[in-house]
């Protein structure tokens, strides 16, 4: 897996602990086949690895307009501690789908609080390393469907959950025959792209081949969004470029 570390090399040596662990690398591969199994979509290293991005990318911007880690403000960490608990959480935040769906944000939760400590342990000393696993941890309860996190670190992973939603990401469904308004909405969704925004620290455009996407912006996104941290700090458009619409299914059943 690949992360931009930008020389942090706290960061450098947790990704390349987590690269290096085949445990860790057999959770991302069952998580993945029960995802496949549930006609879901990506949820391998692949998912894993957009999320940390994403994350990282996030953070990065809200670090530029001065927004401050919950971690720095609270434990005296530094940015490169905060973007540690950020990738801790994002690289792990559902590894428990490796066991089961259904409430697989705790089982990701045990799963992490068994090798989080090991990993980080020629990277911090106690007390810091308990506490990079705890805000890890919050973050990764946190993305459940109705977390509330109330921390910086938890709401970017939440959100940077949601946003893995670009074109050909959530296909599975859809082309498996599952035909509804989260399958139909999930394929409306062309591109996704992150920059600096204007009057809040970050912009996240969307861009729809069809009105349907709507649903997963607001549905997926938006819910993911409201409520946290992180929402005063985002802003979201999502538009159509094209001039006609796609039409993404001829006809609907019951």
């Amino acid at each position: 897996m690949k992360v931009p570390t930008r020389g942090n090399r706290r960061l450098e040596r947790l990704v390349d602990a987590v690269n290096d662990d085949p445990q860790v690398r057999a959770w991302w591969h069952a998580a993945g086949v029960n995802a496949e199994r549930l006609g879901m979509s990506d949820h391998s290293w692949v998912h894993i690895q957009i999320v940390t991005n994403i994350a990282l990318r996030l953070a990065r911007l809200l670090y530029r307009r001065g927004v401050v880690g919950s971690s720095v403000a609270d434990h005296g960490f530094d940015e490169r501690d905060a973007e540690v608990v950020i990738a801790a959480a994002a690289m792990f935040h559902c590894v428990g789908m490796s066991i089961h769906r259904t409430d697989h944000e705790a089982y990701s939760l045990f799963l992490a609080a068994d090798k989080l400590p090991s990993l980080l342990e020629p990277i911090y000393d106690e007390p810091q390393r308990s506490l990079v696993v705890a805000e890890a941890s919050h973050a990764i309860i946190s993305h459940r469907s109705r977390g509330v996190p109330f921390t910086i670190e938890g709401a970017i992973v939440r959100v940077a959950d949601a946003l893995d939603m670009a074109k050909g990401r959530s296909r599975v469904p859809f082309e498996a025959g599952q035909q509804n308004i989260h399958s139909i909405s999930n394929i409306a969704i062309e591109s996704v792209n992150i920059s600096p925004g204007d009057e809040k620290a970050v912009r996240v455009e969307i861009e729809m081949t069809n009105s349907a996407g709507l649903f997963q912006v607001d549905e997926g996104l938006g819910t993911k969004l409201r409520g946290t941290p992180l929402a005063e700090h985002v802003e979201v458009i999502a538009r159509i470029e094209a001039e006609h619409e796609q039409r993404l299914v001829e006809v609907f059943r019951i």
